[in-house]
């Protein structure tokens, strides 16, 4: 009878952990699954591959929306994007043609608009600094203006170019909708001449229109 007894009391207790086990792993799947849902909602809306200038002979690829800034900052704005509140969202081709979307959360629309001010005027300087960094090299730019979506947007192009290797030109767009913040910069191997400018002018209104859906 003590044997029977204690092989009951065994099992039952086997069973009622392996339950608690069992409830704990469900409680675990639902707040990650809630996290990811909370963190989800929180992120700005973004563009796809189709919203991209197309390319001549690819599709665009787009990766995930990811919270923080791009492992690799975009080319003339490194340094200056906050990594609070930032998503991104990498682009490529099966060429040489990509791009990347960073949008950032600000405190206020204020200073939504103070950070615009400093990635323009970054934007704006880039060729510049670049030129002062990288003897024999020559570089370019170019101001295509603004463009009126929410709180207004700017677009502008970047031309690179060192001795024995092919010259890279970017695109940028930056807007603003309220204390949402985006930046959206093209590239590839070219120079100003070759960047399709009127249709990443479309690109930038649609980032800009998409950040607060």
């Amino acid at each position: 009878m003590f044997r029977r007894s204690g092989t009951s009391t065994a099992t039952a207790t086997a069973t009622t952990l392996a339950s608690a086990l069992v409830a704990a792993a469900a409680a675990l799947v639902l707040t990650a699954s809630a996290a990811t849902s909370a963190a989800a909602a929180t992120a700005p809306g973004f563009l796809v591959g189709t919203d991209l200038p197309p390319h001549p002979s690819s599709p665009w690829y787009a990766g995930a929306v990811t919270a923080g800034l791009p492992e690799s900052a975009p080319f003339c704005l490194e340094g200056v994007l906050p990594a609070a509140g930032s998503w991104h969202r990498v682009f490529g081709t099966e060429y040489d043609t990509g791009a990347v979307q960073v949008s950032v959360r600000s405190a206020s629309p204020a200073a939504a608009a103070r950070l615009a001010g400093v990635l323009e005027r970054k934007v704006a300087a880039c060729a510049a600094d670049w030129l002062r960094g990288t003897p024999g090299g020559t570089a370019s730019w170019q101001d295509y203006g603004t463009l009126p979506v929410e709180e207004g947007a700017h677009v502008y192009g970047v031309h690179t170019s060192i001795p024995e290797s092919e010259p890279g030109v970017h695109l940028y767009g930056i807007g603003r909708d309220g204390s949402t913040v985006t930046v959206v910069q093209w590239g590839e191997m070219g120079d100003l001449s070759h960047a399709p400018v009127a249709g990443f002018k479309k690109t930038t209104t649609k980032a800009v229109h998409r950040l607060n859906p």
